[in-house]
């Protein structure tokens, strides 16, 4: 389908298609990561001999009176140097078996393969279709991809996918799909009903950084809870109207033409798909209920030494991706008995492996990006350059407002450097919390603020490790689709959440309505 004229396109519409065509006239992803190796090379090379005087944060060790005992000046370590590249080459199999998505996304895809096959996913699509509108197909995967928070990144390749099928079957462009979805699991990543296990994650090196300058200070692990609960209704509320009024109707230009079987046919549910869907959802029912019982007592196996479930290292949060895999397992193996769909064991694992050929291209990619992000970490490159933004910020002594803008702006910048949410925290909030702190500005507000900035920008940054993923999900419908394509469509949902997002913290800040649980705005 070709694009109207342009004098009928809007400078947005036509800016946007300018992002496409250069995004896509960039390298492969696969060779992106790769240029970004050799780059992050030689800067490590030419900036190794310096001698910095930044302290590195990670380093410095307190006694219980907040002493500095010990701290040591980022070094950068040179990556191209004999010692250094040995390693690399004897850690190359280990470095991509051991990249954190690959294992997410392919134990996930094993469970959900089935459930396709069997014919569960689309059955289920069936009957959700029928009773939700479509003008509010929108917000609910919104809600969904927000939701799906509390399960870590299973949202990535859980979520995102369904959203594209769920677009497909109701006539509506899949693309938009997923860009909806991937607003909700990735750019509103820190705005959730539900409490999820990034929030003792952050609260643990929020509490660490504010105890330098006040040893007893202590932080509650929801102390954002009700500002980021409010937040759902901005994230959903903002998704809603990009996806519906710029997003999908720019997509209307990009014609369809990926595999036919990938967009589900969605006629009346037939009986023997409505028993077998039953029989497949009774079957999760009473997955998820024998979970529930075995994770309820207080002395449960699946809790954490101090007998809580959602903390980090609670062996229920760390199961959560085989959890997926058997709860799309079951079912899918039920529904496909039932409904005959499903002849013998090797009908289920000609779902697998059908789902696993399909992650070829993603492989490729996941190769290339670990080993970037394995040397961009042990080059240090990106730690300096976040400790020298943070220290140019300090500089400015901005008035409160403007210092929380100009945290939120600074973090969205080391977030185009750094993909992890923890990693970034880890290296900032003991720089960010106790510049705060001085100029009276609580580390709870801190944390908010930074949360905003880390998930505004986690839908355009090409470094973030699920991004290659979304790029094959957007390929299974349009062959042309590239990184462009996906920049092109996510970047009105970043700008939107950042300048929206941000002025939501304010106005919450104005009208003093606690962020969460223990929280202050202000620090004596």
């Amino acid at each position: 389908m070709k694009s109207p004229p342009s004098q009928t396109r809007s400078w947005s519409q036509r800016a946007l298609d300018k992002i496409e065509w250069a995004g896509n006239k960039l390298p492969d992803p696969a060779v992106l990561f790769l240029v970004a190796l050799v780059l992050t090379w030689i800067a490590s090379a030419v900036l190794a001999p310096i001698k910095f005087t930044e302290i590195d944060p990670t380093t410095v060790v307190r006694d219980a009176a907040g002493n500095v005992t010990a701290e040591h000046p980022i070094q950068v370590k040179n990556q191209l140097a004999g010692p250094s590249l040995a390693a690399f080459l004897a850690k190359m199999v280990k470095t991509f078996v051991e990249f954190p998505p690959l294992g997410v996304v392919l134990v996930a895809m094993l469970g959900v393969g089935v459930a396709e096959h069997t014919g569960f996913v689309n059955a289920a699509l069936k009957a959700l279709l029928s009773i939700t509108a479509k003008k509010l197909l929108t917000p609910m995967l919104l809600l969904v991809a927000i939701l799906s928070h509390s399960a870590g990144d299973a949202g990535y390749v859980v979520v995102i996918p369904l959203g594209g099928v769920i677009f497909a079957a109701a006539g509506r462009h899949p693309l938009a799909g997923i860009a909806a979805a991937f607003a909700g699991v990735s750019g509103g990543f820190s705005a959730n009903f539900l409490p999820s296990m990034l929030d003792p994650l952050l609260q643990g090196f929020t509490q660490s950084a504010a105890q330098i300058i006040e040893p007893g200070r202590a932080v509650n692990p929801l102390c954002n809870w009700y500002f980021t609960s409010a937040s759902c209704v901005v994230i959903i509320g903002l998704g809603w109207f990009i996806t519906d009024r710029l997003v999908e109707p720019r997509l209307a230009r990009l014609a369809v033409d990926g595999d036919p079987r990938d967009v589900p046919r969605m006629d009346v549910l037939s009986t023997s798909e409505r028993r077998a869907l039953i029989a497949g959802l009774i079957a999760m029912g009473i997955g998820v209920l024998l979970l529930a019982l075995a994770a309820a007592p207080a002395t449960s196996p699946l809790r954490s030494a101090k007998g809580t479930l959602t903390e980090r290292g609670a062996p229920l949060m760390d199961s959560i991706v085989p959890l997926i895999f058997l709860l799309f397992l079951i079912p899918g193996v039920v529904f496909g008995w039932v409904g005959g769909t499903t002849k013998s064991h090797r009908d289920v694992i000609s779902g697998m492996s059908k789902a696993m050929s399909g992650m070829g291209y993603y492989l490729v990619m996941a190769f290339a990006a670990a080993q970037f992000t394995m040397v961009f970490r042990d080059s240090n490159v990106g730690a300096l350059l976040a400790v020298k933004g943070a220290r140019m910020l300090e500089s400015f002594q901005l008035p409160g407002q403007v210092t929380i803008v100009g945290i939120i702006g600074m973090t969205t910048l080391v977030n185009l450097l750094i993909g992890s949410a923890s990693a970034k925290w880890a290296l900032l909030s003991p720089i960010f919390v106790p510049m705060l702190m001085q100029v009276g500005i609580s580390p709870e507000l801190t944390q908010a603020a930074y949360r905003v900035g880390d998930s505004s920008t986690n839908i355009i940054t090409p470094l973030l490790p699920y991004f290659p993923l979304i790029v094959v999900y957007c390929q299974r419908y349009v062959k042309g689709a590239g990184i462009g394509t996906l920049m092109s469509m996510m970047l009105p949902y970043s700008l939107a959440f950042l300048v929206c997002w941000t002025a939501f913290l304010l106005i919450f800040w104005g009208l003093g309505i606690p962020l969460g649980l223990q929280s202050t705005y202000t620090q004596p």
